[in-house]
């Protein structure tokens, strides 16, 4: 800031006016430090200014699962919206190979991060209760029960409702449906959707968000007596949906002419199988963008309301007609 000052003839707080704030500066005195900037090639040292202000420039957004594609748009809408805000995003997986939690103190450090937006519901109250001096932490997508974080969420059972209504719409009156693992928040919201929609909640086939549960899901299917069988199937996920669809596919039954599908979430690519998707659209980049929203406040030691909500939407393509 000094070789800055010196060739612009002016003082080191005006340059660092200028930089700052430069709305409060003359535009002659802004120009000879811009000029002098060019000059010099002086870049600011944002570590340094970060220590000074005791802050990192950073959010970490912890995702339990980095290669499921539902997450993409949601880190997007996050990053976009944290760069307005001037913070970097830097990305975590908060399980291991083999499935299970790391340890999130390295993650929930306020040397590492200024923010946290925790996209895993699996997280317990007590592991968070048990990092004291953690920085200000968000949910988004899944939460934690019991827990007085702030969250940012889809209405997950106006979700699972439209979808029922849709199926009842189209005349089917055997409705099943594929959850994720039974204590996950999302399943038990989903499964909350379909009996309110239904008057009670039908039978169901496990399934843990995953392609492979999905065709799994389709094996069951298959079991039972053609008279039995659900004509319509609600899959909490679409990779779930996909992979219902893709075994019966390989075992010749048609969808949807003998089961009707319907997904979750609205991946890109599930309008693009060969038997395009009905599916429950989440607004994904919208959901990122109000989970940065909602920690910069907390950040800035603003109130936030406990919970945000946003609503789900239906779209209808090929995966789902009238019962045979």
């Amino acid at each position: 800031l000094a070789d800055v000052a010196r060739r612009a003839g002016g003082s080191v707080a005006a340059v660092s006016r200028v930089l700052s704030r430069p709305g409060m500066v003359s535009p002659a005195t802004r120009n000879a430090v811009e000029q002098a900037v060019r000059a010099t090639g002086y870049r600011v040292n944002h570590a340094a200014r970060n220590l000074r202000k005791q802050r990192t420039g950073a959010v970490v957004a912890l995702v339990p699962n980095l290669g499921n594609p539902f997450f993409a748009k949601i880190v997007s809408g996050l990053g976009q919206q944290l760069a307005l805000g001037g913070y970097d995003l830097l990305v975590g997986d908060t399980m291991d190979e083999g499935g299970r939690h790391r340890a999130l103190d390295r993650f929930l450090d306020p040397s590492r991060a200024d923010g946290i937006v925790l996209m895993d519901g699996q997280v317990t109250a007590r592991d968070l209760a048990a990092l004291p001096g953690a920085p200000p932490v968000v949910m988004a997508c899944e939460w934690i029960e019991r827990s007085d974080l702030p969250r940012v969420v889809l209405d997950n059972a106006a979700g699972t409702g439209l979808a029922v209504r849709h199926l009842l719409g189209l005349g089917h009156t055997r409705i099943g449906w594929i959850g994720g693992p039974p204590d996950n928040v999302l399943h038990k919201a989903r499964c909350d959707g379909i009996a309110a929609a239904l008057g009670r909640l039908p039978p169901g086939y496990p399934g843990d968000f995953s392609l492979a549960s999905g065709a799994a899901a389709a094996a069951r299917w298959l079991a039972e007596p053609p008279g039995a069988r659900p004509t319509g199937v609600i899959a909490f996920s679409d990779e779930m949906a996909a992979g219902f669809m893709g075994a019966l596919a390989r075992a010749g039954v048609s969808v949807p002419g003998a089961v009707s599908v319907i997904g979750f979430d609205d991946i890109e690519w599930v309008a693009h199988l060969p038997t395009p998707l009905t599916t429950i659209r989440q607004p994904k980049r919208d959901l990122g963008r109000m989970a940065a929203r909602v920690l910069m406040a907390r950040i800035a030691g603003q109130q936030v309301a406990a919970e945000t909500v946003l609503n789900p939407e239906l779209v209808v393509r090929a995966s789902t007609c009238p019962p045979a």
